[in-house]
């Protein structure tokens, strides 16, 4: 999977925004200013794909111990988020969309009732 078809499926998503919060190697993507991935590009460019989602946790602990590619990622809660090692070529694409859709929902889903109004009226 290249990035810009990560890039090109979150930017679908309703509301969805991209940026570079913490430097200008990690690209974020945001709903209504609320995290679902990042993707440090600086590992992009050395052929080490990966991006961080967010995760429910029991699905955290299963897809860890389904996959030797999702693994807690660096700076993010372990219990709710897990980085997809792209570059080893075990996830299927499929699979990582889905996963980038549970984030996306789960972002959603944390949201105040308010802002879960205002998305939809988008």
């Amino acid at each position: 999977m290249h990035i810009d078809q990560v890039r090109e499926y979150c930017l679908s998503k309703k509301a969805a925004t991209e940026s570079f919060p913490f430097d200008e190697n990690t690209l974020v993507f945001k709903v209504m200013n609320k995290m679902f991935l990042m993707a440090p590009l600086d590992k992009w460019d050395k052929g080490e794909a990966s991006v961080t989602v967010k995760c429910d946790p029991d699905y955290t602990i299963e897809l860890r111990d389904q996959y030797e590619s999702v693994y807690a990622g660096p700076y993010v809660s372990n219990k709710h988020w897990n980085t997809l090692a792209l570059y080893k070529n075990e996830l299927p694409p499929k699979l990582v969309l889905q996963l980038i859709d549970h984030s996306y929902d789960m972002v959603v889903k944390g949201m105040t009732k308010k802002m879960r109004n205002e998305l939809e009226a988008l």
